[in-house]
């Protein structure tokens, strides 16, 4: 899959796209937000890298997809598909705390989601985030997502204060 908007390409990770992966996972909005998402050694990494590619044909499992600039050819993160309950899948989107702030994850997120929701036959989409989270909040809210509940549920393993949202296809 390749998606290209005005400054990124979305496209399938590779085996060499580990390095950045480690990289992008290190920052302290990572720690934070999504610490299951961290990668501590390229290997722990590359591990992952390898799992999310051999998840790309079958459909069921995570759908991760790298964000790289088209000026540069910078991997600057990530947005993603997860299946959570009752055949519902959720968006996720990480961007290296280096090119945070310069609307890539929202124009990352804005052209994943039609090709993703039609490719995996989805109405809607859920979107999840710790209620501190200011930046994923706005993301969510400029493409679309609508609040349908805040306060405590599951995040990461623990009960949080949590910004459940969904979009409509």
């Amino acid at each position: 899959m390749r998606i290209e908007t005005d400054r990124l390409v979305i496209t399938e990770l590779t085996p060499e796209m580990a390095q950045a992966v480690h990289e992008n996972s290190l920052d302290e909005d990572t720690r934070r937000f999504v610490p299951d998402e961290v990668f501590e050694t390229l290997e722990e990494a590359r591990e992952t890298v390898a799992f999310l590619i051999s998840q790309y044909s079958a459909l069921e499992g995570p759908q991760v997809y790298a964000v790289i600039t088209k000026e540069g050819s910078r991997n600057i993160g990530y947005v993603q598909m997860v299946p959570i309950e009752d055949g519902a899948w959720e968006i996720g989107y990480h961007i290296g705390k280096a090119f945070t702030g310069k609307g890539f994850a929202t124009e990352a997120v804005q052209a994943f989601l039609p090709v993703m929701a039609k490719r995996l036959g989805l109405k809607e989409v859920t979107g999840v985030c710790l209620k501190d989270n200011a930046a994923s909040r706005r993301v969510m809210e400029k493409c679309g997502f609508e609040t349908r509940y805040i306060g405590p549920g599951p995040y990461q393993g623990e009960q949080r204060e949590i910004v459940r949202t969904v979009w409509k296809a």
